[in-house]
């Protein structure tokens, strides 16, 4: 694996934590479990996922952001704006 590779992973990493976060922050600030957050999404999904995804080990579809974005009830826009601290 070459060191633009490396950086590339970390990056992504870095990225996906970051964005994790960002969801677990919104969801909590509704008051919201993830078990009501993954109740509340269009179609079937299961609380094992959001808790990969706020975790940052899984790399979640922009349809899956935005059904979370539409089961938090906020624009999809707000879950992708958040500071990356690298």
């Amino acid at each position: 694996m070459t060191s633009q590779d490396k950086s590339l992973n970390k990056l992504k990493d870095n990225l996906l934590i970051t964005l994790g976060k960002r969801i677990q922050e919104l969801r909590e600030s509704k008051g919201f479990s993830q078990v009501d957050l993954a109740g509340k999404m269009l179609g079937k999904f299961d609380t094992t996922n959001i808790s990969r995804i706020e975790s940052g080990r899984t790399n979640p579809t922009i349809f899956t952001l935005f059904r979370i974005a539409e089961a938090l009830e906020i624009p999809l826009q707000q879950i992708l704006t958040f500071e990356d601290s690298k």
